[in-house]
């Protein structure tokens, strides 16, 4: 069983309670942030109490070294995953220093590992169109929220972790516009398409009435909500993605996958880098680029099309 803060030692266990809480209060982290920041310092605990370290002034670099050749030798991670983990590590530890807890700070040699940027995995238009067609009247008494729910992370390009936070009165018919809410609570108005609007009117107008039928607030005002009219989880999300992929014919579906979808096409069909930043939410610039490859297919009709008359005939 993965460590819990409930596992761990009193003494190990009280400070990060004091991280979780300023992160929480003083940084403003999303929940989700702060389940994954509390996930990867229980697990380097863990450790760290099996090598008999009873308070954060016994650890050493060599034991957080060691703890993070686990994360690829017995847990398996990638090197993105171990430099979020050593990010964390890092700021945990520098926390620590600063409230006294250790006297040094025993993280500051470490160096993250590289991070090689890889090439996003993206559906075609013609499989994208398969996933969402899949959630039709044969795939259970939820279908319309499960396809109005595609229509959406793939028009407006969501998280997983954003589908749950979407709410009601964030939905704009008139003006065919969703109110989205990211990483760091910030917001973003994204414009949708016929076909996300037609999948999420009918949701609304032929299920929705029925998972509000509770009178206990439950739905927290949320535009997509589960059987039991709570807000859908970033659990259930992937549940359903993995099912409407299985029911296609697709085999390594994801949600991000839509994401990447949404924003390899809007910069094949031609718009604008800046454009995509705003429209992904993306903070940095940087991390929009790597949507910016191609395959050699499209590289070669664009070159086609827009090569001079006189060039083209030597090409």
């Amino acid at each position: 069983m993965p460590a819990t803060l409930q596992s761990l030692s009193s003494a190990l266990a009280t400070p990060l309670k004091g991280f979780i809480a300023y992160l929480r209060v003083e940084a403003g982290l999303s929940k989700s942030t702060l389940e994954a920041y509390e996930r990867d310092l229980c697990m380097l605990i863990e450790d760290l109490q099996q090598c008999g370290r009873t308070s954060y002034a016994d650890a050493d670099p060599r034991d957080l070294a060691a703890h993070l050749k686990t994360l690829n030798t017995t847990h398996g991670l990638q090197p993105s995953s171990i430099a979020r983990h050593l990010s964390a590590i890092r700021m945990f530890f520098r926390w620590l220093e600063a409230n006294g807890h250790v006297s040094s700070d025993p993280a500051a040699p470490l160096v993250p590992p590289t991070r090689w940027k890889r090439m996003p995995g993206v559906l075609s238009p013609s499989r994208m169109r398969a996933l969402i067609e899949a959630a039709d009247e044969t795939a259970g008494r939820l279908w319309m929220r499960d396809r109005a729910m595609l229509e959406l992370m793939y028009a407006a390009g969501l998280r997983a972790s954003e589908v749950g936070s979407l709410r009601r009165d964030g939905w704009k018919k008139d003006l065919a516009v969703l109110l989205v809410t990211g990483k760091g609570d910030k917001q973003r108005l994204v414009p949708v398409g016929k076909p996300a609007i037609a999948a999420v009117e009918r949701y609304l107008d032929d299920q929705f009435p029925n998972l509000t039928r509770f009178q206990d607030g439950r739905d927290q005002g949320a535009l997509v909500l589960s059987h039991t009219g709570r807000p859908l989880t970033r659990v259930a999300v992937w549940q359903i993605v993995r099912k409407y992929a299985e029911r296609a014919g697709l085999e390594s579906v994801h949600p991000h996958m839509l994401r990447h979808s949404f924003a390899t096409h809007l910069l094949q069909g031609g718009a604008d880098l800046r454009v995509v930043q705003e429209l992904l939410g993306h903070s940095n610039i940087g991390t929009t680029q790597i949507y910016t490859h191609v395959d050699s297919r499209h590289l070669r009709d664009v070159v086609m099309k827009f090569l001079p008359r006189e060039q083209r005939k030597t090409a």
